[in-house]
């Protein structure tokens, strides 16, 4: 059974794309928010989502870094790297994330088999929810 263990707001604050003649890739630079029963806090500047585009066939890989409080409301960061891809790239994207933090309360993350699933939200934003199984 899974649990929802993270949900991380993201906001886009910029896109770089270049158009090749095999394939297209881009750079979405963003920030964001995390409210959540295991964390709160925000996306740390440099937060950037790799996205490769070749025949309809998307891949992405998104790094960032996340410091707030655990739920034990401690002082921590969760480094993230969040890797997908799809060959339908209108349907909802499905992640396999990797995490790190220096929080003992959430170090159990580090080994979970974690999932991601990313959802568009009509502001232009995309919302990450990371569940544990």
């Amino acid at each position: 059974m899974e649990q929802e263990v993270l949900v991380i707001q993201v906001t886009i604050t910029g896109e770089t794309r270049v158009r090749g003649g095999t394939g297209e890739a881009g750079m979405v630079a963003f920030t964001g928010v995390v409210d959540c029963p295991n964390f709160h806090g925000v996306i740390l500047p440099g937060g950037v989502d790799t996205q490769r585009m070749t025949q309809g066939h998307l891949t992405l890989s998104a790094r960032y870094m996340l410091e707030g409080t655990d739920r034990d409301g401690r002082p921590c960061r969760i480094f993230i790297e969040n890797n997908g891809e799809t060959d339908d790239p209108a349907a909802p994207m499905v992640t396999a994330p990797v995490l790190y933090t220096d929080s003992p309360a959430l170090r159990w993350l580090e080994t979970a088999a974690l999932r991601g699933v990313l959802e568009p939200r009509p502001d232009g934003g995309v919302n990450i929810r990371i569940f544990a199984r």
